[in-house]
Protein backbone atom coordinates (compact mmCIF):
# COMPACT_ATOMS: atom_id res chain seq x y z
CA UNK A 1 0.00 0.00 0.00
CA UNK A 2 1.43 3.15 -1.27
CA UNK A 3 1.09 6.83 0.45
CA UNK A 4 -0.16 8.33 -3.03
CA UNK A 5 -2.77 5.59 -3.17
CA UNK A 6 -4.51 6.84 0.16
CA UNK A 7 -4.20 10.16 -0.79
CA UNK A 8 -5.76 9.31 -4.20
CA UNK A 9 -8.97 7.82 -2.29
CA UNK A 10 -9.02 10.54 0.26
CA UNK A 11 -8.97 13.17 -2.24
CA UNK A 12 -11.32 11.90 -4.53
CA UNK A 13 -13.73 10.87 -1.32
CA UNK A 14 -13.66 14.22 -0.57
CA UNK A 15 -14.40 15.56 -3.26
CA UNK A 16 -17.08 12.74 -5.13
CA UNK A 17 -15.54 13.10 -8.61
CA UNK A 18 -12.38 11.80 -9.70
CA UNK A 19 -10.99 14.47 -12.45
CA UNK A 20 -11.15 17.18 -9.81
CA UNK A 21 -9.31 15.29 -7.43
CA UNK A 22 -6.86 14.64 -10.14
CA UNK A 23 -6.71 18.56 -10.47
CA UNK A 24 -6.28 19.02 -7.02
CA UNK A 25 -3.07 16.28 -6.57
CA UNK A 26 -1.45 17.52 -10.14
CA UNK A 27 -2.66 14.07 -11.75
CA UNK A 28 -4.17 12.85 -15.35
CA UNK A 29 -7.52 11.28 -14.21
CA UNK A 30 -6.07 7.76 -15.66
CA UNK A 31 -2.93 8.37 -13.34
CA UNK A 32 -5.32 8.84 -10.50
CA UNK A 33 -7.66 6.16 -11.74
CA UNK A 34 -4.95 3.46 -11.42
CA UNK A 35 -3.65 4.63 -8.14
CA UNK A 36 -7.49 3.89 -6.91
CA UNK A 37 -8.09 0.63 -8.41
CA UNK A 38 -4.18 -0.56 -6.81
CA UNK A 39 -5.33 0.28 -3.53
CA UNK A 40 -9.08 -1.93 -4.05
CA UNK A 41 -7.16 -4.71 -5.48
CA UNK A 42 -4.17 -4.71 -2.59
CA UNK A 43 -7.43 -4.40 -0.18
CA UNK A 44 -9.67 -6.74 -1.79
CA UNK A 45 -12.71 -4.74 -2.10
CA UNK A 46 -14.58 -1.81 -3.76
CA UNK A 47 -13.95 1.97 -1.98
CA UNK A 48 -15.74 4.01 -4.41
CA UNK A 49 -18.79 3.06 -6.36
CA UNK A 50 -18.59 4.68 -9.64
CA UNK A 51 -21.59 7.00 -11.13
CA UNK A 52 -22.72 9.28 -13.76
CA UNK A 53 -21.99 12.25 -11.74
CA UNK A 54 -18.80 11.23 -10.41
CA UNK A 55 -17.87 8.75 -7.10
CA UNK A 56 -19.19 7.91 -3.84
CA UNK A 57 -18.16 5.67 -0.93
CA UNK A 58 -18.91 2.27 -0.66
CA UNK A 59 -19.62 0.73 2.92
CA UNK A 60 -15.98 -0.63 2.80
CA UNK A 61 -14.59 2.88 1.65
CA UNK A 62 -16.97 4.35 4.57
CA UNK A 63 -15.45 2.49 7.32
CA UNK A 64 -11.78 2.54 5.87
CA UNK A 65 -11.46 6.58 5.12
CA UNK A 66 -10.99 7.61 8.56
CA UNK A 67 -7.92 4.92 8.58
CA UNK A 68 -6.72 6.35 5.67
CA UNK A 69 -7.07 9.88 6.67
CA UNK A 70 -4.94 9.30 10.24
CA UNK A 71 -2.31 7.32 8.36
CA UNK A 72 -2.17 10.63 6.10
CA UNK A 73 -2.11 13.15 9.32
CA UNK A 74 0.33 11.12 11.05
CA UNK A 75 2.80 11.13 7.89
CA UNK A 76 2.11 14.73 7.85
CA UNK A 77 2.80 15.08 11.94
CA UNK A 78 6.02 13.29 10.81
CA UNK A 79 7.20 15.07 8.51
CA UNK A 80 6.54 18.09 10.69
CA UNK A 81 8.60 16.59 13.55
CA UNK A 82 11.53 15.89 10.73
CA UNK A 83 11.46 19.26 10.12
CA UNK A 84 11.87 20.60 13.65
CA UNK A 85 14.34 18.12 14.22
CA UNK A 86 16.31 19.77 11.23
CA UNK A 87 16.08 22.77 12.80
CA UNK A 88 16.94 22.20 16.20
CA UNK A 89 13.19 23.31 17.47
CA UNK A 90 12.03 19.85 19.23
CA UNK A 91 13.00 16.22 19.98
CA UNK A 92 15.24 14.89 22.67
CA UNK A 93 19.39 15.37 22.78
CA UNK A 94 21.63 12.84 25.06
CA UNK A 95 24.75 14.71 26.22
CA UNK A 96 27.68 12.93 28.34
CA UNK A 97 29.91 15.66 30.34
CA UNK A 98 33.16 15.29 32.09
CA UNK A 99 32.44 16.33 35.86
CA UNK A 100 34.62 19.42 35.69
CA UNK A 101 32.05 20.80 32.61
CA UNK A 102 28.87 19.64 34.28
CA UNK A 103 29.53 21.97 37.21
CA UNK A 104 30.75 25.18 35.55
CA UNK A 105 30.50 25.66 31.70
CA UNK A 106 27.45 23.23 31.05
CA UNK A 107 24.72 25.12 33.07
CA UNK A 108 25.04 27.93 31.33
CA UNK A 109 25.07 26.37 27.83
CA UNK A 110 21.98 24.49 28.71
CA UNK A 111 19.83 27.73 30.32
CA UNK A 112 20.64 29.04 26.92
CA UNK A 113 19.51 26.13 25.00
CA UNK A 114 16.08 25.80 26.67
CA UNK A 115 15.80 29.57 25.83
CA UNK A 116 16.17 28.54 22.43
CA UNK A 117 14.46 25.81 21.64
CA UNK A 118 12.08 25.03 24.61
CA UNK A 119 10.71 21.75 23.60
CA UNK A 120 13.57 19.78 23.77
CA UNK A 121 13.89 17.35 25.64
CA UNK A 122 17.61 17.13 27.42
CA UNK A 123 19.31 14.13 28.97
CA UNK A 124 22.72 14.98 30.84
CA UNK A 125 25.03 11.72 31.54
CA UNK A 126 28.10 12.35 33.63
CA UNK A 127 31.28 10.50 33.74
CA UNK A 128 35.17 10.72 33.54
CA UNK A 129 36.27 11.58 29.91
CA UNK A 130 37.07 7.81 28.95
CA UNK A 131 33.80 6.83 30.21
CA UNK A 132 32.00 9.90 28.11
CA UNK A 133 34.16 9.07 24.95
CA UNK A 134 33.08 5.19 25.39
CA UNK A 135 29.00 6.47 26.11
CA UNK A 136 29.69 8.51 22.67
CA UNK A 137 30.55 5.29 20.81
CA UNK A 138 27.91 3.19 21.97
CA UNK A 139 25.27 5.74 21.44
CA UNK A 140 23.92 5.86 24.77
CA UNK A 141 24.60 10.10 23.80
CA UNK A 142 24.83 11.99 20.66
CA UNK A 143 27.53 14.34 21.88
CA UNK A 144 30.24 14.21 24.86
CA UNK A 145 31.87 17.11 26.21
CA UNK A 146 35.20 15.82 27.44
CA UNK A 147 38.81 16.91 28.08
CA UNK A 148 40.95 16.21 24.01
CA UNK A 149 40.93 12.63 23.49
CA UNK A 150 42.08 10.73 20.22
CA UNK A 151 40.28 7.90 19.22
CA UNK A 152 39.95 7.02 15.69
CA UNK A 153 36.06 6.77 15.50
CA UNK A 154 35.19 9.74 16.78
CA UNK A 155 35.70 13.93 15.85
CA UNK A 156 35.73 16.44 18.18
CA UNK A 157 34.44 20.29 17.95
CA UNK A 158 36.94 22.45 20.25
CA UNK A 159 34.97 24.42 23.12
CA UNK A 160 37.46 25.97 25.13
CA UNK A 161 40.57 25.77 26.94
CA UNK A 162 40.64 25.26 30.60
CA UNK A 163 43.23 26.40 32.48
CA UNK A 164 44.82 25.03 36.07
CA UNK A 165 44.75 27.74 38.60
CA UNK A 166 46.49 27.85 42.15
CA UNK A 167 43.90 28.82 44.59
CA UNK A 168 43.56 29.19 48.61
CA UNK A 169 41.94 30.47 51.57
CA UNK A 170 41.68 34.19 51.46
CA UNK A 171 43.66 34.20 54.91
CA UNK A 172 46.66 32.07 53.06
CA UNK A 173 50.08 33.99 52.91
CA UNK A 174 49.86 33.19 49.40
CA UNK A 175 47.35 35.44 48.62
CA UNK A 176 48.82 38.26 49.61
CA UNK A 177 51.98 37.67 46.84
CA UNK A 178 51.88 38.25 43.61
CA UNK A 179 54.28 35.22 42.65
CA UNK A 180 54.53 31.70 44.26
CA UNK A 181 57.40 29.53 43.39
CA UNK A 182 56.81 25.99 42.65
CA UNK A 183 59.41 24.76 45.71
CA UNK A 184 57.12 27.04 48.12
CA UNK A 185 54.88 24.42 48.05
CA UNK A 186 57.13 22.15 49.75
CA UNK A 187 55.75 23.58 53.06
CA UNK A 188 52.37 23.62 52.00
CA UNK A 189 49.58 20.60 52.16
CA UNK A 190 48.18 19.94 48.36
CA UNK A 191 45.17 18.90 47.55
CA UNK A 192 43.99 16.44 44.65
CA UNK A 193 40.76 15.22 43.31
CA UNK A 194 39.65 12.12 41.54
CA UNK A 195 43.23 10.20 40.85
CA UNK A 196 41.90 9.01 37.69
CA UNK A 197 41.13 12.61 35.88
CA UNK A 198 43.41 14.54 33.76
CA UNK A 199 43.93 17.52 36.02
CA UNK A 200 45.22 14.50 38.93
CA UNK A 201 48.01 13.71 36.35
CA UNK A 202 48.93 17.23 35.33
CA UNK A 203 49.22 18.47 38.66
CA UNK A 204 51.59 15.55 39.85
CA UNK A 205 53.67 15.78 36.53
CA UNK A 206 54.09 19.56 37.74
CA UNK A 207 55.29 18.70 40.94
CA UNK A 208 57.58 15.55 39.54
CA UNK A 209 59.48 17.41 37.15
CA UNK A 210 60.69 20.51 39.73
CA UNK A 211 61.50 17.68 42.50
CA UNK A 212 59.30 19.51 45.07
CA UNK A 213 57.52 17.72 47.26
CA UNK A 214 54.96 19.11 49.68
CA UNK A 215 54.24 18.60 52.94
CA UNK A 216 51.61 16.82 53.06
CA UNK A 217 48.96 15.64 49.98
CA UNK A 218 45.11 15.17 50.24
CA UNK A 219 43.27 13.08 47.55
CA UNK A 220 40.08 13.30 47.60
CA UNK A 221 36.90 12.09 44.74
CA UNK A 222 35.45 15.51 43.55
CA UNK A 223 36.06 18.82 42.85
CA UNK A 224 33.46 20.24 45.04
CA UNK A 225 35.27 18.49 48.12
CA UNK A 226 38.89 19.19 47.25
CA UNK A 227 37.41 23.19 47.34
CA UNK A 228 35.55 23.01 50.64
CA UNK A 229 38.94 21.84 51.84
CA UNK A 230 40.80 25.01 50.69
CA UNK A 231 38.09 27.05 51.99
CA UNK A 232 38.72 25.53 55.07
CA UNK A 233 42.18 26.76 55.22
CA UNK A 234 43.02 22.70 55.46
CA UNK A 235 45.62 23.19 52.18
CA UNK A 236 46.02 24.53 48.47
CA UNK A 237 45.03 23.38 45.05
CA UNK A 238 45.27 23.73 41.87
CA UNK A 239 42.24 23.65 40.38
CA UNK A 240 39.93 24.42 37.09
CA UNK A 241 39.50 27.97 36.34
CA UNK A 242 35.90 26.69 35.14
CA UNK A 243 35.34 24.76 38.97
CA UNK A 244 36.12 28.08 40.78
CA UNK A 245 35.68 31.13 38.87
CA UNK A 246 32.45 31.83 41.49
CA UNK A 247 34.32 31.09 44.67
CA UNK A 248 36.79 33.59 43.13
CA UNK A 249 34.19 36.00 42.26
CA UNK A 250 32.36 36.14 45.66
CA UNK A 251 36.03 36.32 47.49
CA UNK A 252 35.33 32.61 48.81
CA UNK A 253 38.25 31.49 47.14
CA UNK A 254 41.53 33.47 46.35
CA UNK A 255 44.37 32.65 43.31
CA UNK A 256 47.97 33.43 43.15
CA UNK A 257 50.08 33.02 40.24
CA UNK A 258 53.31 30.41 39.97
CA UNK A 259 56.36 32.22 38.69
CA UNK A 260 58.23 29.32 37.48
CA UNK A 261 55.66 27.22 35.97
CA UNK A 262 53.91 27.12 32.35
CA UNK A 263 50.15 27.52 32.35
CA UNK A 264 48.69 24.65 32.70
CA UNK A 265 45.83 24.61 30.22
CA UNK A 266 44.16 21.18 28.87
CA UNK A 267 41.30 22.03 25.50
CA UNK A 268 37.64 20.78 26.23
CA UNK A 269 36.06 19.15 22.75
CA UNK A 270 32.67 17.98 22.35
CA UNK A 271 33.10 14.83 20.39
CA UNK A 272 30.37 12.86 18.37
CA UNK A 273 30.83 9.39 16.46
CA UNK A 274 32.54 10.63 13.25
CA UNK A 275 30.44 8.20 10.76
CA UNK A 276 27.58 10.49 11.29
CA UNK A 277 28.78 12.64 9.45
CA UNK A 278 28.87 16.41 10.38
CA UNK A 279 26.43 17.78 12.96
CA UNK A 280 23.12 18.84 11.92
CA UNK A 281 19.75 19.11 14.00
CA UNK A 282 19.97 19.28 17.80
CA UNK A 283 23.61 18.65 17.92
CA UNK A 284 24.40 21.47 14.95
CA UNK A 285 21.86 23.60 17.48
CA UNK A 286 23.77 23.33 20.69
CA UNK A 287 27.21 23.22 19.23
CA UNK A 288 26.11 26.99 18.03
CA UNK A 289 25.72 28.15 22.23
CA UNK A 290 28.78 30.15 23.17
CA UNK A 291 30.70 29.05 25.99
CA UNK A 292 30.88 31.64 28.61
CA UNK A 293 34.15 33.04 28.34
CA UNK A 294 33.93 34.62 32.07
CA UNK A 295 33.47 30.71 33.57
CA UNK A 296 35.70 29.46 31.01
CA UNK A 297 38.55 31.90 31.77
CA UNK A 298 39.17 32.77 28.50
Amino acid sequence: MLLSQLEAFVEAARRGNVSRAAEALFLTQPALSARLKGLEAELGVELLIRTKRGVRLSDAGKEFLPYAQRALEAVADGRQVLAELARGGAGRLAIGVAPSVSTSVLPSMLSRFREEHPDVQLVVRTGHSEEVLEMVLREHVELGLVRELRHPDIVGTPLYEDELVLVVEPGHPFASRRRIRVADFASEHLILFDRTSSYHELTSSLFRQAGVVPRGVMELDTIDAAKKMVEQGLGVALLPYTAVAAELATGRLASAKLADASAIRRRIVAVRRRDLGPPSGLVSAFLTIPVDRAASGT
